[in-house]
């Protein structure tokens, strides 16, 4: 059955500039409330896009899954898996539904311990690119560009009866990481498994990148995630090198009572290396005071709609009224991105336009 429409939404207020664009994200958000056939399954495709479990398809969950499906978003754009601490962040994904451009619910099916069926559902969003990026651009949030690498991952893995190749033919015992790696906004490779490459188990078991690297030079790019997993005490010890171009950029050790999760850690190692070496800052004034100017304010009214727009917008970190005389009020505002990133925000929604020729003022509409 496919999607009914639901009401539209309303855009928050770092919406773009243009009504084109705007039309777009102010386009009904499409639902999928049943099930979709086989051949038909919700995915989230891209890096505009993610899934998150929510425990009903009440507006209220939903609500709450746009925020940590956006949280996502940004996670895979900025390759950070920090992401959401940073200034701003926080506040903006609680304006999360105003980036959507469409969502569907999927149920996925598993077995308990016991072996008794569960069911999971899970909402999965699709986001307005354009919106998106521009909101990061105004946070100053770094980007991780396109296109990105595909590392190959030389796994070994000795469960006690001898170290072993993880290769394509295994590629369920690597899906966590290779799960983990896709949440950080990449792809993970495996090896074939030929007879040659069997035989650089023993190259990674004594931590010898260079070997590895050459039994790797078939593949492209040149880059290959090196790990031995072994069992230690009660869980498991994964020990993990990154290397690029023959250089190892990375190096860590990580201990797990579960195996799966041991695993996983791999695909971070390598993302904060990659995202170190090549994810790039956006252009920003520099943080900071800035006096800006609001002219044409009749009322208190009017002031108030400004006040209340200063108060909602990420980039702004405090605000501190300096003057006011007559129709025109100044503040000084703390910019976290300057006043590019406060030009961002504003929008054609927005109560103020900017006076051409005039810098850092403003004219209520």
């Amino acid at each position: 059955m496919r999607a009914s429409r639901a009401p539209s939404i309303r855009f928050p207020l770092i919406a773009l500039a243009g009504l084109c664009l705007l039309a777009a994200v102010l386009a009904p958000v499409h639902a999928q409330e049943a099930l979709r056939t086989e051949g038909d399954v919700a995915s989230a495709q891209g890096l505009y896009a993610a899934e998150v479990p929510v425990n009903s398809q009440t507006e209220q969950a939903r609500e709450a899954g746009y925020a940590r499906a956006l949280a996502q978003v940004l996670e895979k754009l900025s390759g950070d898996a920090g992401v959401v601490n940073r200034p701003g962040v926080a506040q903006e994904l609680r304006n999360a539904r105003g980036y959507v451009d469409s969502y569907d619910f999927r149920q996925d099916q598993g077995l308990s311990p016991a072996g008794a069926p569960t069911f999971r559902t899970m909402l999965v969003v699709r986001f307005v690119p354009e919106a998106v990026d521009t909101m990061v651009a105004a946070l100053g949030l770094p980007v991780w560009a396109q296109p990105r690498p595909k590392p190959v991952l030389w796994l070994a893995i000795d469960d006690g009866s001898g170290p072993r190749l993880l290769t394509t033919g295994q590629v369920n015992a690597a899906r966590s990481v290779l799960d983990r790696a896709q949440d950080r906004g990449y792809r993970l490779g495996l090896p074939s498994g030929g007879a040659a490459e069997q035989a650089a188990v023993g190259a990674i078991w004594r931590n010898d990148p260079a070997a590895v690297a050459r039994a790797s030079a078939r593949y492209s790019p040149p880059m290959q995630l090196i790990g031995k997993l072994y069992r230690s005490g009660a869980g498991w010890t994964a020990d993990w090198t990154f290397v690029d171009s023959g250089r190892v950029l990375a190096t860590r050790s990580v201990s797990d009572g579960d195996a799966r999760r041991a695993i996983a850690s791999g695909a971070d190692v390598a993302a904060d290396a990659l995202v170190q070496r090549y994810a790039k800052v956006p252009p920003s004034e520099p943080a900071g005071t800035y006096r800006v100017a609001f002219t044409g304010l009749r009322n208190a009214e009017d002031y108030l709609r400004v006040s209340a727009m200063l108060q909602k917008m990420p980039v702004v970190r405090r605000i501190a009224p300096a003057r006011a005389d007559g129709q025109r009020v100044e503040f000084d505002l703390d910019l976290l991105t300057g006043m590019a990133g406060f030009q961002r925000m504003l929008g054609a929604d927005a109560p103020v336009v900017a006076v051409e020729g005039v810098p850092m003022e403003y004219r209520i509409r």
